[in-house]
């Protein structure tokens, strides 16, 4: 009995070394995340898993966790997916992890499953607005996968290799040459990534022949060093050359800057750093302006909206040095990533974002500039548009048709891919109706307003009818007026229509002689407060709201019989202001609206409607308490006074003209 504390004593010094050496093993694997070597990282937190008793559930959840994270850092949805799955049912306690396992689910294109997974995260964070803009997100994704755009896409075979291959640039003018960025042997760097496995970028051409097949891509001469080198952008007849170029050690960064080379004769100049940013800043991704006065370019430097930005300089000519950088707003930059940037010679330009609503991780998008220096952006769909990255993509010169770059295919590597979209021509014919009788309301003013920028307008004939002709690829607000009427309005697209076509929309209008009820602003017996479902009647006002700028409102609040006079104005006045306050809140002026009650002084009428909804109430009837009273049950008489607890609004004034601010 006496050895017995002996070897307690060498068993707590083995349980102690293992102990040490399982926590030398997850540092390591810290340290290399957190260097951003995460495919280093893969290895190094699997062997700390393994050597992780399973006793210790906390710890081995959370390296369940940082597997998953790992490969959602390295681009690999598949596994990401198989380690949050992991973590998840492991009950591992942060929202995180259920909010990943719905991204990977959704690059991985099980978008129905990434709304179950997105349902449960917003429980567990409902103040995240992520999580609704996700769902959205793969609600879309579904409808456009069920009605793509006309756009044919093919894979690049000849150019595509094992590795990544990006960010495509014409190189001729007859666009039979493409520079392209890749991590195929051949490149000149010999280094590898710990963050991707993959060696370094480099930039490689390629030639089409006479039978439309693409050469052997070769590396593009006196470009590419043994830093990084990628995302070509050529101007000037194709004969300046803008790219980037990282320098970057095993966990070291020291940033990436815009290169500059010019071409003479055959042969491109020793590449010089435009200095934009200081060298140990990120600046990425160039891409000119026609008329070469505007550089936009990618980075993460203080003052962007959160990950990388777009950015951009400008010059008054080509002998001027760049101005300082300036962000390019909200309409663009989200608190995601927005990369690639690429403008056309009409000068829309297209970019890729993680941030914006989107069928995968990174979605291309087109913005059209405005007038008022704002971006109209719209996504480009299916099937430009999936579920993996898709990026950095260039267009031949007045045609819809070029190259973009995507990790479809599912093996995590960059591929290119060629596009082409065929004319197609659209017509709508439309009519405006009264919403109540259905009569037809001729000399109507009818606008249209495009994604594109376009607004024209026609007068509704005889019998309410209009017509216009479409554009392919362009969402369309028509907004109808007409006095004596509120606003009204019907959207449509020409966006996922693989065939020409006509559309037809009716467009309904209220008419303001009348007070109009707000439907489900419902309350609480003796309460004022808003229930839940009165948001969505609400929201829908504010959107009348905008599209009528010009009506001011009194907001008419009503009680049911039960009560006192005076206690049933008093409630009704609160009901009212809490339904001004919920407007006000939603940025509508103070000086549109009014407050009202009216206590229990107008009990409702039944109409058609409510009595076809409760038939035990009779079509005419005024729900006056000696009425309901007079009902069958308590069931029936509580239907009756709710819908005397209702909420009207009636148009004051048709000419409110918001003050300048």
């Amino acid at each position: 009995m006496r050895r017995l504390p002996f070897l307690i004593i060498i068993l707590i010094i083995f349980t102690f070394q293992e102990s040490q050496a399982q926590k030398r093993k997850t540092e390591r694997a810290y340290a290399a995340f957190s260097s951003g070597e995460y495919y280093d990282a893969i290895d190094e937190f699997k062997d700390a898993y393994s050597k992780t008793k399973k006793a210790d559930k906390n710890s081995r959840t959370e390296i369940v966790f940082m597997i998953g994270e790992c490969y959602r850092l390295t681009n690999d949805p598949k596994n990401a997916e198989t380690w949050y799955k992991l973590a998840v049912k492991s009950s591992y306690p942060k929202p995180e992890a259920e909010l990943w396992l719905a991204e990977s689910l959704k690059k991985n294109g099980k978008y129905q499953n990434a709304i179950d997974e997105l349902k449960k995260y917003k429980q567990m964070a409902p103040s995240d607005a992520k999580a609704d803009q996700e769902i959205r997100a793969c609600e879309l994704a579904q409808e456009w996968l069920r009605n793509p755009e006309a756009y044919k896409v093919d894979e690049l075979k000849d150019i595509n290799s094992k590795e990544s291959d990006f960010s495509p640039a014409y190189a001729r003018d007859d666009f039979g040459v493409i520079y392209f960025t890749s991590s195929r042997e051949g490149a000149t760097g010999n280094k590898t990534h710990g963050a991707t496995g993959q060696g370094f970028t480099d930039i490689f051409e390629s030639r089409i022949d006479k039978k439309s097949k693409w050469s052997t891509p070769v590396p593009v001469e006196g470009i590419n060093s043994e830093a990084e080198e990628g995302t070509p952008f050529l101007f000037n007849n194709y004969k300046e050359l803008y790219f980037t170029r990282c320098e970057a050690g095993k966990r070291e960064k020291k940033g990436c800057m815009i290169m500059y080379s010019q071409k003479s004769g055959d042969k491109w100049s020793e590449p010089k750093n435009l200095g934009i940013l200081p060298d140990s800043l990120v600046a990425a991704h160039p891409a000119l302006s026609p008329d070469g006065k505007t550089l936009y370019f990618v980075s993460d430097m203080a003052g962007g909206s959160g990950g990388k930005d777009i950015w951009m300089v400008t010059r008054n000519s080509e002998s001027d040095a760049w101005s300082k950088p300036k962000n390019l707003g909200p309409d663009i930059n989200t608190s995601g990533n927005e990369l690639f940037p690429y403008v056309r010679s009409d000068g829309t330009l297209y970019f890729s974002s993680d941030g914006l609503i989107g069928m995968g991780g990174l979605d291309i998008f087109k913005a059209v500039p405005q007038p008022d220096g704002s971006w109209a952006v719209q996504n480009m769909k299916a099937p430009i548009n999936s579920s993996a990255d898709d990026f950095g993509i260039t267009f031949e010169d007045g045609n819809e048709r070029g190259i973009f770059s995507s990790t479809r295919k599912g093996k995590g590597n960059d591929e290119l891919y060629s596009f082409e979209f065929p004319p197609l021509k659209f017509n709508i014919t439309g009519l405006v109706k009264d919403d109540k009788s259905g009569a037809a309301i001729s000399g109507s003013v009818v606008r249209l307003i495009a994604s594109d920028g376009s607004n024209l307008q026609v007068e509704s004939g005889s019998g309410g009818d209009f017509k216009f002709a479409l554009k392919p690829d362009v969402d369309y607000i028509f907004l109808a007026s007409k006095q004596g009427y509120l606003n009204g309005k019907e959207k449509e697209s020409t966006k996922g229509q693989e065939k020409s076509r006509d559309f037809l929309i009716t467009i309904q209008l209220t008419a303001i002689d009348k007070p109009i009820e707000l439907p489900n602003i419902l309350y609480d017996y003796d309460k004022w407060d808003l229930r839940p479902e009165s948001m969505v009647s609400l929201d829908k006002l504010i959107e009348t709201l905008d599209d009528n700028p010009n009506i001011t409102i009194e907001l008419m609040s009503n009680t049911d019989s039960r009560g006192t006079e005076e206690y049933n104005l008093e409630l009704s006045q609160k009901r009212a202001q809490s339904v001004v306050d919920y407007l006000a809140s939603k940025g509508i002026e103070l000086a549109r609206l009014t407050a009202k009650g009216y206590g229990k002084s107008r009990p409702k009428v039944v109409d058609s409607a409510i009595a076809l909804q409760s038939p035990f109430l009779k079509e005419g009837a005024t729900l006056t308490e000696q009425y309901i009273n007079s009902l069958a049950n308590d069931e029936q008489k509580e239907i009756a006074h709710q819908i005397n607890r209702r909420t009207e609004f009636t148009v004051l004034r048709t000419d409110y003209v918001a003050p300048k601010k």
